[in-house]
């Protein structure tokens, strides 16, 4: 299964929808694609991971370092995940603590009072 990526603006926030899987093959093209976004001035991301079917360890480190990228500029990194077993691997690993978790679109988009 190969990664995809579609990058679009909604409210302000840009979104980076990944589908397939996102491993030790894959994960440097989210990594180059979220460097890219912050060099160009985007520090408002939100990566929808709908279409996500799998996600390892390698995969966790670029969410963590994107995030990072971002708070370094005041911005922020959210994530659109409403699959049970990836929300299961933020728990195991404590990022769920770390990362704000929308199950939908509409939820990342809305102003942050209605999240």
């Amino acid at each position: 299964m190969d990664l995809t990526l579609a990058t679009s603006e909604a409210d302000g926030k840009t979104i980076v929808a990944v589908g397939g899987e996102i491993d030790v093959y894959t994960a440097p093209r989210l990594r180059d694609r979220i460097t890219e976004l912050v060099a160009s001035g985007t520090f408002d991301l939100v990566i929808d991971m709908e279409a996500v079917e799998f996600l390892d360890s390698t995969g966790l480190g670029v969410l963590v370092g994107g995030l990072k990228k971002v708070r370094a500029h005041n911005g922020s990194l959210q994530l659109i995940c409403s699959q049970d077993r990836l929300l299961k691997i933020f728990r195991i690993t404590g990022l769920a603590k770390v990362f704000v978790i929308h199950d939908s679109l509409a939820s990342a988009v809305s102003p942050a009072d209605a999240s």
